[in-house]
């Protein structure tokens, strides 16, 4: 009976220190492509991604990290590209590491996707005093 009482104790213990965990993000997201929004069309991007990120995951990324208003997201899985390397003995054989890109839209209200910054205070021309 005591067993049974301490395994539940440590099993609601357990619980609570999970829920105050903070995740902090250690996946790499690279952006490959950004296209501004025009009137008919919202903004989009395109990110490569780890293969093991989902959709939700991608999304929570870009909201809570960088407040970016998300719409969809859409994956696509792409497989490594597979070398064979022939050398005056031996053949070798290798493959780069597979990935996934993020196909990412936004709202309506992100007009600009930010390529290109404008600092205020600074010239336009640099070459001008």
């Amino acid at each position: 009976m005591f067993s049974t009482v301490k395994l539940m104790a440590s099993a609601t213990s357990q619980r609570i220190n999970q829920g105050y965990r903070m995740w902090m993000p250690s996946l790499p997201m690279v952006l490959l492509h950004a296209e501004h929004a025009t009137e008919s069309t919202p903004a989009n991007a395109v990110f490569r991604v780890l293969p093991k990120m989902t959709k939700h995951e991608v999304k929570e990324y870009l909201t809570k990290i960088y407040d970016l208003p998300v719409v969809q997201v859409r994956t696509q899985n792409y497989l490594g590209k597979r070398m064979r390397m022939i050398g005056k003995r031996q053949i070798v054989y290798a493959k780069r590491p597979d990935y996934k890109k993020a196909f990412v839209t936004f709202d309506n209200t992100l007009a600009d996707t930010g390529l290109g910054s404008f600092v205020p205070g600074m010239d336009t021309q640099g070459g001008e005093e």
